[in-house]
């Protein structure tokens, strides 16, 4: 729409000194620059198979298509996959993990870039995964008849607040051009209802992350990260260093992490800190932050041979490593849990390792998850900084409760486990041939 693009040009003319500066500093904006712009991609299809497209936003919920793309691909071999990434992080585990399909990224949303990009792709099939709805994207594949199923949807209180204010806007130009949503609980699927979507597009299939999360501590890439670090063996609570990893944290928990982890290491000197800053960008400054505390680190990106003795911290500032990382960990925290603004990041994963975690009250983008754990007894909620020392503090001196904790949320993820079939059932539902018909 003409009103959508000139928004669009006017709010980067505005913020264009900031993300200019924001390019220079972190490298961010630049990857396939022209190909969002243009919606110019290369997606060969010499047998003119139909096409499924699905989109991660960044490296979490590329890791969710790790689940999904491949039991799809078994359902419906006739089919091609095409694969794409938003953010230049995501793009790059998305090629990596995806090798052998066309991996391209996701184009601006100008009227322009995505009616290219659809016209290059020629999808019959859509799939967005969580919360990624841009109005002139949607519009248009609802113009091209091309069904739309949002995965492991979910609608955080904030935003549904906001979504509340503009409902009838939400309803013409994001919710009404979706075809179906795949919900991860009932909840989530409540508030779209109020929301104006017909419960005739909702299924609660439950979060197809517990069906990812792991349950082998000893992989391939975590026996690497363990011989790097000079690790004892793989099962938790083996004798060697107390593992405590801090996994995508955002400012300023960092800070009050490493200040709690000096106060600790006094009191227990096997203890040591793995520390993951959830935004690559971030690397440097969490870097500058470990080497102010005067703890001795080191980062995981220097790391080329095994080293003697782990330090007191390592700052893992890879991207793709943190699941192989929390198969070393004793202890766990999830960050953007404490500071109330971006409600929490997945405690699912490190349960399926079998890790304990510990994470702050602000955790709706996991609301259900959290619950659940520490109603099992596989993890403890916390209302602050104090709270996490304490928590940890107890968790360090006792193994056995560590290993109690930990069995009880490894347990829940495997009862849990069964929203990925759930989910590809929702998106057969959608390939009915109606669907196909209208699409080709």
């Amino acid at each position: 729409m003409l009103l959508l693009d000139l928004f669009y040009l006017l709010a980067i003319a505005t913020l264009l000194p900031f993300l200019v500066w924001r390019s220079i500093r972190t490298g961010r904006y630049r990857s396939s620059l022209a190909g969002k712009l243009l919606g110019s991609f290369s997606a060969p299809n010499p047998f003119k198979k139909p096409v499924a497209w699905f989109h991660a936003v960044s490296v979490g919920e590329v890791n969710l298509l790790v689940t999904l793309v491949p039991a799809f691909r078994q359902r419906h071999p006739d089919w091609l996959v095409v694969v794409s990434a938003t953010t230049d992080t995501g793009l790059a585990e998305a090629r990596k993990l995806f090798r052998d399909l066309t991996v391209i990224p996701w184009p601006f949303d100008f009227t322009w870039s995505v009616n290219t990009a659809l016209e290059s792709v020629k999808p019959s099939l859509i799939v967005l995964t969580e919360s990624e709805l841009w109005p002139n994207f949607l519009r248009a594949a609802k113009k091209r008849n091309v069904p739309v199923i949002v995965v492991n949807a979910r609608m955080s209180p904030r935003s549904f607040v906001r979504l509340q204010r503009i409902a009838g806007l939400a309803r013409a130009f994001l919710f009404g051009n979706i075809t179906r949503f795949a919900v991860q609980e009932k909840e989530y699927a409540d508030r779209l209802q109020q929301l104006g979507v017909p419960h005739s597009k909702l299924v609660v299939t439950g979060s197809v992350k517990y069906d990812g999360a792991k349950k082998e501590r000893n992989t391939p890439k975590t026996a690497i990260l363990r011989k790097l670090l000079g690790l004892g063996g793989p099962e938790p609570c083996s004798p060697g260093p107390v593992i405590w990893l801090a996994g995508s944290t955002h400012a300023p928990e960092e800070e009050i992490v490493l200040r709690i982890y000096s106060q600790l290491s006094e009191r227990f000197p096997q203890l040591r800190l793995i520390l993951v800053p959830r935004h690559p960008d971030r690397f440097e400054e969490v870097s500058r932050l470990i080497e102010q505390s005067g703890l001795t680190f080191i980062r995981r990106s220097r790391i080329k041979e095994p080293l003697f003795g782990m330090p007191d911290v390592v700052l893992l500032d890879t991207v793709g490593e943190l699941g192989a990382a929390w198969g070393l960990a004793d202890i766990g925290f999830t960050g953007g849990s404490l500071d109330g603004k971006r409600g929490g990041q997945s405690m699912i994963e490190p349960a399926g390792y079998a890790v304990p975690c510990v994470f702050g009250q602000h955790v709706w983008n996991f609301k259900d998850a959290a619950k659940r754990l520490v109603e099992v007894g596989g993890a403890v909620m916390v209302s602050d900084p104090v709270g996490l020392e304490i928590e940890l503090a107890r968790l360090i001196a006792d193994p056995e409760l560590r290993r109690q904790m930990g069995d009880a949320a490894q347990e829940l993820v495997g009862k849990q486990q069964g929203a990925a079939s759930k989910t590809l059932d929702a998106i057969d539902a959608l390939l009915r041939p109606a669907y196909l018909s209208q699409a080709a």
